[in-house]
């Protein structure tokens, strides 16, 4: 039983947007003897999913001088999930020695598990390899008043070094505040949509990179999709093309492995309101409700569930599992005797 504590193309394409415009500086073609010696393996793990159930948790001792920000860029995480999985922990400045969880154990989510799947509602993009594996990546996603879309939308073109043409929106944002906002930023440290992206067919729409550390896995975006640089500049190498991206909004998730039910919630905020709390626990009411119409042979416990609310720390926690029946050794019970027999399930939700 498993347990719960652990941007390539040509100078001059350019795209014209209401979010996100970008121009590519170059081609993303280079030399082959620089190719071999580019690091293009991902710097997250490829899992196997097993049922509805991937990765494990692990644990990260700390120095004096980490902060949550900074593990969370070295580590390929998120800051929210962090903090959501190490409550009571100073998230800057957690101290020498501090043992935290690093959460890479995920409910797959309830989607068709094919190329990119961003679950806004918890900050990550899903990758389905071609191979049958799955990596998981933090995300910085669109805010309240300029949220990302939920679409089905799919990848047209990976960019490297991309210019960005900041929208009539974002300059007027600038403009209010008193700054001012040039028309095009080139390529480099300042350009905020970092080393490399992907552009998609929502129009307006990339998955890039960030000349900012701080704000991958928040909401913090105007509705692109932020990943570290060290991330989307190995992702774009392995994204053909056509692959298709899906981006949902779930904070409750629930599945099932080995006969296992396990169940995972997202609070959207570092803090945890009872107003969030409440809306929480009606969409996992429902959520279980629907499992449990799907699977009847399911033992599913309260206790466990009103856990997982209470926590809403988007580690997986294990709910209850599936009811097998056993024949007694000796016994040769007839169909009457076996229907005025009690139930073998108790649900408790």
């Amino acid at each position: 039983m498993r347990w719960k504590s652990w941007l390539l193309f040509v100078l001059g394409v350019g795209v014209l947007s209401p979010l996100c415009s970008v121009q590519a500086a170059r081609d993303m073609g280079e030399p082959e003897a620089q190719e071999q010696a580019v690091d293009r393996s991902p710097r997250v793990p490829t899992f196997k999913p097993e049922g509805d159930l991937a990765g494990e948790l692990q644990v990260f001792q700390t120095v004096y001088e980490d902060t949550f920000a900074g593990i969370g860029n070295s580590q390929a995480l998120g800051y929210l999930e962090l903090v959501k999985a190490n409550p009571g922990i100073d998230p800057w400045l957690p101290g020498e020695g501090t043992l935290i969880t690093l959460p890479r154990m995920y409910v797959l989510p309830d989607v068709e598990r094919k190329g990119i799947v961003i679950n806004l509602a918890e900050y990550r993009l899903y990758y389905f390899t071609p191979g049958g594996g799955v990596q998981v990546y933090p995300v910085g996603v669109g805010t309240e008043e300029n949220p990302s879309p939920l679409t089905n939308a799919e990848v047209t073109m990976p960019l490297e070094s991309p210019a960005w043409y900041p929208p009539a929106s974002i300059r007027a944002e600038y403009e209010a505040s008193g700054d001012y906002l040039p028309r095009m930023i080139p390529p480099g440290p300042g350009n905020p949509l970092g080393t490399h992206a992907l552009m998609l067919s929502e129009k307006g729409y990339l998955i890039h990179g960030t000349n900012k550390q701080f704000g991958v896995g928040m909401p913090v975006s105007h509705g692109c999709f932020r990943m570290y640089n060290e991330d989307i500049s190995r992702f774009v190498y392995q994204v053909d093309k056509g692959t298709p991206v899906q981006v949902i909004r779930k904070p409750v998730k629930i599945g099932m492995s080995g006969g296992e039910v396990w169940l995972e919630v997202h609070r959207p905020r570092e803090t945890y309101s009872a107003r969030d709390r409440e809306k929480l626990w009606h969409q996992v009411s429902d959520t279980v409700d629907s499992f449990r119409k799907q699977h009847p042979d399911v033992d599913l416990r309260r206790r466990a569930i009103e856990l997982a609310v209470d926590q809403a720390d988007g580690l997986p926690t294990m709910i209850g599992e599936k009811l097998t029946r056993m024949a007694s050794e000796g016994t040769d019970e007839s169909p009457a005797a076996e229907q005025n027999s009690e139930p073998e399930q108790t649900l408790y939700f």
